[in-house]
C-alpha cells in the first residue's frame, strides 16, 4: 500500500470488509399469536381411485371416487398444531414446483409454501400430531421433527415395528423416533392447550391409534376432524368399513361412540377424504375462528 494515501487505504479497507457487515437474511419471526382459536386448510393432494370395492361398494354405488388430502395447522394462544401433513412429501416435487404425480395420488402444491405464505416455519410448530400413520397423513412428518409428537403408545410401536404393516412408509416419519414425545392416553381424551378448545379424541380401530381432532371455535362453532372414521360419507349409513381396516369392531365402536359425541356437542364432522364437502372448505390463508 506504499504510495497510497491514508484516504484510500482507508476506502479499500470499508470495501474489503464490506460483506462481512452486510446484513445477512433477515431474522424469521413467526405470526403473533391469535387472540382465539385459528384453523387453517391446506390443500395437500387428492387421491383417485379406480372405483371403491376396497370400502365395500359396488361400481357406481359412490358418487364422487376421488378422496381429498387436507393438512391442517391449529393456531391457539398457547401455540400451534399441525394435525395431518399430506400424502407426497415436498421432497418429492421438481425444484420448478409443477404439480406431483404418482399413480393415483395427485398433488399440486408442497406443504412448506403453504405455511410460509401464512408467515410460519416448521420450526415454529409446537405440537405434530396425525389421525393416524397411513402414507397420506404423515408424508411430511419428519419436517416438523422440532415439534412435541403428540401419539398413543401403540400406533408408535406399529410405525417403529419390524413386522409389515398396511399402507405405511416409515421412511416419510423416521426422523420422529428422535422427537420430543407425548404419550397419550389411549382410554380418555387429551386436551392440547388445557382449555377445552382442542381435544384429541381415541378413535382406534382404522389403525390400533387412530385419533380424531375436536375443535371449539369461537364463531364457527365447534368441528370434528374425523381422520379415515369415515372415507366416504355413504359409509356413515351403510356401515361399509375398508377391507384393510386393523380393526373392524374396534372401528365400529369408535363410530358409535363419535356419533353419540357428535350429538352431545352438536359439532359438525369434517370427514378428510370426502372430496366434495373439502372442496367447500375455505383454504388458507382465509381462515376458520
Amino acid at each position: 500500500m506504499e504510495g497510497m494515501s491514508r484516504l484510500q487505504i482507508l476506502a479499500l479497507l470499508a470495501i474489503a470488509a464490506a460483506p462481512l457487515a452486510a446484513p445477512g437474511a433477515p431474522a424469521h419471526h413467526p405470526p403473533k399469536a391469535p387472540k382465539s382459536l385459528r384453523l387453517y386448510v391446506f390443500d395437500c393432494g387428492v387421491l383417485k381411485p379406480k372405483d371403491a370395492a376396497a370400502f365395500g361398494f359396488k361400481p357406481g354405488e359412490v358418487p364422487v371416487l376421488e378422496m381429498s388430502v387436507p393438512c391442517f395447522l391449529i393456531a391457539h394462544p398457547k401455540g400451534t398444531l399441525m394435525w395431518d401433513v399430506g400424502t407426497v412429501p415436498d421432497s418429492a416435487f421438481k425444484p420448478d414446483g409443477s404439480p406431483c404425480n404418482q399413480g393415483m395420488i395427485s398433488v399440486d402444491k408442497p406443504l412448506k409454501p403453504q405455511l410460509e405464505a401464512i408467515g410460519y416455519e416448521p420450526a415454529d410448530i409446537t405440537y405434530i400430531a396425525f389421525s393416524h400413520y397411513h402414507l397420506d397423513h404423515t408424508a411430511n412428518a419428519n419436517m416438523f421433527a422440532g415439534s412435541t409428537w403428540l401419539v398413543e403408545q401403540v400406533e408408535r410401536d406399529i410405525m417403529f415395528s419390524d413386522k409389515p404393516a398396511p399402507v405405511k412408509v416409515e421412511k416419510n416419519y423416521d426422523a420422529l423416533k428422535n422427537s420430543k414425545t407425548k404419550i397419550l392416553p389411549a382410554d380418555s381424551d387429551y386436551d392440547v392447550f388445557g382449555d377445552g378448545t382442542v381435544i384429541i379424541k381415541p378413535a382406534p380401530g382404522h389403525t390400533p391409534g387412530h385419533q380424531v381432532l375436536f375443535l371449539k371455535l369461537r364463531k364457527t362453532g365447534p368441528v370434528l376432524i374425523a381422520g379415515d372414521l369415515y372415507h366416504y360419507q355413504l359409509e356413515r349409513t351403510t356401515g361399509n368399513t375398508p377391507n384393510f381396516e386393523y380393526n373392524r369392531e374396534e372401528s365400529l365402536a369408535s363410530r358409535a361412540k363419535i356419533a353419540k359425541f357428535l350429538k352431545e356437542s352438536d359439532a359438525q364432522l369434517w370427514i378428510e377424504h370426502d372430496y366434495t364437502a373439502n372442496q367447500k372448505l375455505k383454504k388458507s390463508p382465509a381462515y376458520y375462528q
